[in-house]
């Protein structure tokens, strides 16, 4: 029997942009990925909150009759997963994150919010712009860029999780973090490594933060490696 594995997507994303990687990991396990709330078509609910998406997982995995599960989270993602192993550690099984941004203040949300501004987005990049509204259909993508951007300025307001919610993760966990990636440094991905009891860093040549971007034979062969390995 192939173990079981939950992909989540990222902040503005939805599970539309597994399918390539998907593809790859259902040789290897049982695959499963979902939209949180307000993402890929899902009416929104406000506030965006990391514990509403970790509520939204835990719908999932309930709803779909999963226990322990591997769990891969790319960006906003793998933070999710790792509030998951915090707070719920027997849901959680091995976990990886790719491009997931820890370290939240005041200032690094600012600068994340400073890039999220919908009708410049509209006007200066308009295929991404294309992107989302087709992504998030029939929601307002607009609307959803709002609603990430606040949720952005609470966690750098105080509400990130600490370093001590992450050493009280036991789960193995594997922080992967491109070498091309200028959303998210190498640095905090490697101290909040440290933070994790059982935390590895892994160093992928190349990648860049979008996952449009990255090789999927590569990151599907970390994930089989990591997620495989007694």
């Amino acid at each position: 029997m192939k173990e079981k594995l939950l992909l989540l997507h990222g902040a503005l994303g939805s599970n539309v942009q597994f399918v390539e990687l998907k593809q790859r990991l259902s040789t290897h396990f049982d695959v499963f990925d979902f939209n949180f709330a307000g993402h890929g078509g899902l009416p929104l609910q406000e506030p965006f909150t990391i514990d509403l998406f970790v509520q939204n997982t835990l719908d999932f995995l309930n709803q779909s009759g999963l226990h322990t599960i591997h769990l891969f989270g790319y960006s906003m993602g793998g933070y999710v997963a790792l509030k998951l192993a915090s707070d719920y550690p027997g849901k959680a099984s091995k976990i990886i994150t790719l491009g997931t941004k820890f370290r939240w203040n005041p200032a690094s949300a600012a600068k994340e919010v400073r890039m999220m501004n919908p009708d410049v987005i509209d006007q200066k990049i308009p295929a991404f712009a294309a992107t989302l509204r087709d992504r998030h259909h029939p929601e307002d993508w607009k609307r959803n860029m709002h609603l990430t951007a606040k949720m952005m300025t609470a966690l750098g307001d105080g509400i990130a999780m600490t370093k001590e919610e992450f050493n009280s993760i036991d789960h193995d966990v594997l922080v992967c973090i491109g070498t091309e990636d200028h959303m998210v440094s190498r640095e905090e991905s490697a101290e909040t490594a440290g933070y994790l009891k059982h935390g590895k860093l892994k160093i992928i040549e190349g990648f860049k933060h979008p996952l449009e971007a990255v090789d999927k034979d590569v990151l599907a062969a970390i994930c089989v490696e990591f997620l495989l390995e007694a």
